[in-house]
């Protein structure tokens, strides 16, 4: 192993921001399990007071808020209603089903509220223009709840592909999957989810890839989308009869730059893995491990093929242990960008390709053919 090679990437030791002694004033939209994990964070954070909540079941936000042990947050049973209410709301995190991503985060982003949007950015690459445009007019923080972003192993991915060991890239293979891992309540209706392994875990593992690439703009994809364990009584039991969404998906896309993005996700399959994450560039090439039951994570030491001195050589990359919550990091990063002017730590202008490629999977699939990938001037 060559330490010359290891020493490129040893992690920078990044020091602790101090808090503000004034209290930021938070509000929760959608107060189903993955709001569980924003209030957690947020009652981490010193500066911080949850003042509202909003959910569209009657009571769910008030039981949210005492499981909690909130006290004096208004609960509402609309968005709308929370942010009319609540003057002083300085940042939301939007935790609604998918399908109801866009509406809550324009109508904040419009009263002046910076939004921690929780992922997949939308359903539809549509969706996410209009939420962009009104970022834009806003002049708000938005950031898209990526918190894989901030594992040290994510960040090294990162890293080894900037220092140029690996030269100029030209083709990627990446996914994952659970062998089984349906989820159940709201993911797996198209009414309520829209789309289902592809934003669950697929946009995951699309930004592990493209984040490290530079986010390069998406130009075709020719798509393929499937519901064979979801809709089957015998893997799915009674879940089968109203699962409307996609348990598998895979694509062959065309980004910018001549790089080719080989992609599979699933929820559901007949192996314990569809195979590890590999970087293919001119000089090297990057071997991330897989896992079982893939979630935004790094199966094992990577390991990194390159020639030393003419001779075929394999350098381990090790593990980077991660400090703290993802979450946490997640939650903290958001408020320094809204309170102190800074920009979004997940910023739409990556996520807005991630987003293309999933809209681009699912027309691909409809069509049968390949498609072109048209974003909008914004």
């Amino acid at each position: 192993m060559s330490d010359a090679v290891l020493s490129q990437f040893k992690q920078e030791v990044v020091e602790e921001k101090k808090v503000s002694d004034k209290k930021i004033k938070v509000g929760i939209i959608g107060t189903g399990w993955i709001a569980e994990s924003h209030l957690y964070s947020y009652l981490n954070q010193p500066d911080v007071e949850i003042i509202a909540a909003a959910d569209l079941i009657p009571g769910k936000a008030e039981k949210k808020m005492k499981q909690f042990g909130i006290e004096g947050a208004r609960c509402y049973l609309n968005h709308k209603d929370m942010i009319d209410n609540e003057p002083d709301l300085d940042v939301v995190s939007v935790c609604t089903y998918n399908t109801q991503h866009a509406e809550p985060t324009i109508y904040a982003l419009e009263h002046g509220i910076h939004v921690l949007l929780e992922k997949p950015f939308t359903v539809t690459l549509d969706e996410a223009v209009e939420i962009m445009k009104a970022e834009k007019k806003s002049g708000c923080v938005l950031s898209i709840g990526f918190q894989p972003r901030f594992d040290g192993n994510m960040q090294m991915i990162k890293k080894i592909v900037e220092s140029g060991e690996l030269g100029e890239i030209y083709y990627i293979q990446t996914g994952g999957g659970r062998r089984r891992g349906i989820p159940g309540s709201t993911f797996i209706e198209k009414s309520t989810g829209g789309i289902g392994a592809l934003g669950d875990i697929g946009c995951y593992s699309l930004d592990m890839v493209l984040n490290a690439i530079g986010y390069p703009k998406p130009l075709t994809v020719s798509g393929y989308t499937s519901a064979f364990f979801g809709q089957n009584p015998k893997y799915n039991g009674a879940d089968a009869a109203r699962f409307t969404v996609d348990d598998f998906g895979a694509a062959f896309v065309r980004l910018e730059g001549g790089i080719i993005l080989d992609f599979r996700i699933a929820w559901a399959m007949h192996v314990d893995t569809p195979g590890d994450t590999i970087i293919f560039g001119k000089e090297g090439a990057l071997r991330i491990p897989s896992t079982d039951c893939w979630n935004g994570s790094v199966g094992g030491e990577m390991t990194l093929y390159h020639d030393i001195c003419g001779k075929q050589t394999e350098t381990k990359i090790p593990l980077v242990r991660s400090e703290g919550s993802l979450f946490d990091q997640k939650i903290r990063s958001f408020l320094d960008a809204a309170m102190n002017g800074g920009t979004a730590p997940v910023p739409s202008s990556q996520i807005i390709y991630n987003q293309a490629i999933i809209d681009g999977i699912n027309k691909s699939s409809e069509l049968g053919r390949e498609v072109e990938i048209k974003i909008p001037e914004i």
